[in-house]
């Protein structure tokens, strides 16, 4: 079996893409910053000598790195960097100190970095313009990353918003999912105006598996589908599912100022280098989380 390790394995993505690759058949291994178990190892990425117990007692033939904050109102600015981006290079010195070389690194970075780009498909050849930390942060992890190319066999990817059943309801489908698993009359939205990518989280889990599993390299991938989704369409969807309309109210405290207002990704050079991905209608994603 091939050992595949993924750090942040009790995230959303991680526990989604460890069963994923589990019935695929891969061995996994994990870290968590707060919870050890089965062939899951307690590791906090801003200290590299956790990094390098880890990865001495599984070697792995392949390496998911989802560990990070991925929250953009997270509060604290510089722990952006200091997990996201210095987390991340001490993994790829962890492993070139230990002189290990698995067979494929993925990365996990973010379309956030690509900011208010004035268009309506984002491709990865694009100059990144991050508007807030969290982008930052991750377009600095992959221009330091980009050092590491000739050394290890790196493929880093600029996912787009996905969402899925347990999904922290911090974030935005889950929020909206919650009011009306709870029946709730109103909800508090912020920017209503916007547009979004709102992907199946087993689409991402096919893409990373495929691109394990490629002969690609030294490559920067979105993933998505260009597949973009109104918000009040969300709202009307739900409403349908659930057989009641809520009401929608904008609290302008949950609006953001620096907002991207369209943000749709091109998949083309994804789908050219590993075949097309199906996934389910958004519709069916929203069936699933509401019966979660």
């Amino acid at each position: 079996m091939n050992k595949v390790l993924i750090t942040g394995i009790d995230s959303f993505s991680g526990t989604h893409l460890s069963s994923y690759l589990k019935n695929s058949g891969y061995e996994v291994y994990g870290t968590s910053l707060f919870k050890s178990g089965d062939k899951k190892y307690r590791c906090d990425i801003t200290k590299k000598d956790d990094i390098i117990d880890v990865l001495k007692i599984c070697e792995p033939d392949y390496l998911v790195h989802l560990s990070g904050i991925s929250f953009p109102a997270h509060g604290q600015n510089e722990d952006f960097y200091r997990v996201n981006t210095l987390g991340t290079l001490n993994i790829l010195d962890a492993l070139i100190e230990l002189n290990l070389s698995p067979t494929k690194i993925v990365l996990a970075s973010s379309a956030t970095l690509y900011g208010n780009q004035d268009l309506e498909v984002l491709d990865e050849a694009l100059c990144p313009k991050p508007t807030n930390h969290y982008g930052a942060s991750k377009y600095a992890m992959e221009s330091l990353a980009a050092n590491y190319f000739t050394r290890l066999n790196i493929i880093i990817t600029r996912p787009f918003n996905y969402t899925g059943a347990n999904q922290q309801e911090h974030f935005l489908i889950p929020k909206i999912v919650k009011h009306f698993k709870q029946k709730k009359q109103t909800i508090e939205l912020g920017n209503l105006d916007v547009s979004r990518e709102f992907n199946d989280i087993s689409y991402v889990c096919e893409v990373y598996k495929r691109l394990l599993e490629s002969s690609l390299s030294s490559e920067i991938f979105n993933i998505a589908s260009n597949r973009g989704i109104k918000l009040l369409d969300v709202i009307d969807m739900m409403n349908e599912i659930s057989g009641y309309k809520i009401e929608v109210k904008t609290n302008p405290d949950f609006v953001r100022k620096s907002e991207i207002k369209t943000l749709t990704g091109s998949c083309e050079k994804l789908f050219k280098a590993i075949g097309k991905v199906e996934q389910k209608e958004f519709k069916q994603t929203l069936r699933d989380m509401l019966e979660a």
